[in-house]
């Protein structure tokens, strides 16, 4: 994490070019209690001062200040380079994946195997998250590409399709319908739901009973997919997920079914996503086309 901005370099490298507040707010157009309050932040976080202040005279470069902004220049000439298209940005050394919650189990730990095959000198980071959690962290650039469901979504994130995934009804092998091969969202909307917590997946499937004007109860809000099995196995509902294991145990032990949701319209792809619509680093290229075929074939 960045705990210093370049802004902040900015106004630092500034101040040591004009030896004063005041000119360095007036050239930078800036107020001066805007200029010494940054300063203040910078030599706080690094735990030293950068410049002597004695009253009457410029403010003079400490030895540890000189060093700084020796390299803070360096540090914005870069980010100016960078920023103008001038020079191409240097190989990435790292990729961090996100991949949805109820996704992760089950495509966290192939992509992780693929991609470690693909780029073995490439240090690899993960981390699972809600719907928001990870659009916000590919919006602050905290994610390079994440593994999830096509949903939200605007026109400023890219998206790559892995695959469609069909939502099941889980229930207790005597519910009414656990005989069945199949079931619609028809047959399940006279019976209590059992849900996540998570709000978009929860407004997802709501909104899918809307659309066909049902208006189903709901019973549980499970804050996790093994609950909201334990539940069903209990026979406190039916719950639907995309992501269903192929256990017909839940944990504590229950026998439970899961069967196919047939409409149509129920199925949601799973995809690749990234934040921007322009051409990606060449890495994070290469790393979409390796997670499409390793987890379509998977």
């Amino acid at each position: 994490m960045l705990y210093i901005s370049l802004r902040q370099y900015e106004y630092v490298c500034a101040i040591g070019c004009h030896g004063s507040l005041s000119v360095a707010a007036q050239h930078l157009n800036v107020s001066q209690p805007a200029l010494s309050t940054a300063l203040t932040r910078v030599e706080e976080h690094l735990g030293h001062p950068l410049f002597t202040r004695r009253r009457g005279a410029a403010m003079a470069l400490t030895p540890q200040g000189r060093r700084f902004i020796e390299q803070a220049e360096a540090l914005l000439n870069d980010a100016a380079r960078i920023e103008a298209s001038e020079t191409p940005a240097p190989g990435m050394t790292q990729l961090r994946l996100g991949c949805f919650t109820d996704l992760a189990p089950f495509l966290l730990a192939p992509a992780l195997h693929h991609l470690r095959i693909a780029f073995p000198n490439l240090a690899i980071s993960y981390v699972a998250a809600s719907f928001e959690g990870l659009l916000n962290s590919m919006i602050d650039g905290q994610i390079d590409i994440a593994i999830t469901y096509d949903l939200t979504m605007d026109a400023g994130f890219t998206r790559a399709k892995l695959f469609d995934s069909k939502p099941k009804a889980l229930m207790s092998p005597d519910h009414p319908l656990a005989s069945t091969d199949g079931v619609t969202l028809t047959d399940i909307a006279i019976h209590p739901l059992i849900l996540s917590t998570e709000g978009l997946s929860a407004q997802h499937i709501l909104g899918l009973f809307r659309r066909m004007g049902l208006r189903p109860t709901v019973a549980h809000r499970a804050a996790s997919l093994e609950i909201q099995r334990s539940l069903a196995a209990h026979g406190e509902g039916i719950g639907i997920s995309y992501a269903s294991p192929p256990s017909s145990i839940s944990y504590d032990g229950r026998l439970l079914v899961g069967i196919p949701i047939t409409d149509p319209d129920a199925a949601e792809s799973v995809v690749l996503a990234r934040h921007g619509t322009g051409p990606a680093d060449p890495t994070i290229d290469l790393a979409e086309r390796v997670l499409q075929d390793g987890l379509q074939q998977d």
